[in-house]
């Protein structure tokens, strides 16, 4: 795999839940493995995979987690936070009712680990505030894709920033440059 334009990576991931097997918005199975009609811009329809779902939701065991503002602006407070603690750069990153983007950079070239890290504190600090139920807020696995170029960052960058008007908690670092070799986290 080519490695990415200046470290930089957008990862993005669902609560627990919300985005099942066979879900109406289209779906992959893992590793592809199967081939799946659709996608989110053109889903399925809605009746192709209806046993999928109805299995996926009847093997959960607990209700899928939808976060409310007050628990978004913990979640994104928290997960920056995390990354930060760990020197890792955030451009912007939002959480919604039932996902979250990041756009970091990533000089070890292990956004699983660090992301990972930030949604396991994210979720202790859900749990503690009492905004969740127990048992887990993130869905296992997530996605993460190498920034191409300046473009491909400055696209990633405003789409996820644009999460705000549909009502998401977004943090924004206000001066970052994507092309420089790296900036100073606050407080280190």
């Amino acid at each position: 795999m080519t490695p990415p334009w200046n470290d930089w990576y957008h990862c993005n991931g669902n609560t627990f839940g919300t985005w099942v097997r066979g879900d109406e918005r289209g779906w992959r199975s893992r590793r592809h493995r199967e081939h799946v009609e659709g996608d989110y811009h053109n889903p399925p329809p809605v009746e192709k995979y209806a046993k999928e779902r109805a299995y996926s939701k009847q093997i959960m065991k607990r209700e899928p987690v939808v976060l409310t503002q007050a628990a978004q602006d913990v979640a994104c407070a928290r997960m920056v936070e995390a990354l930060h603690h760990h020197t890792i750069e955030v451009a912007v990153l939002c959480v919604d009712d039932h996902h979250f983007h990041v756009l970091a950079r990533v000089p070890d070239h292990n956004p699983r680990r660090w992301i990972g890290i930030a949604k396991k504190e994210s979720a202790r600090a859900l749990s503690r505030a009492n905004l969740v139920s127990p048992g887990g807020v993130w869905a296992v696995r997530f996605r993460c894709l190498p920034i191409t170029n300046k473009a491909h960052f400055e696209n990633a960058q405003k789409y996820i920033a644009d999460h705000a008007s549909r009502g998401a908690s977004v943090w924004m670092r206000p001066d970052t440059n994507a092309a420089s070799p790296g900036i100073a986290i606050p407080g280190r």
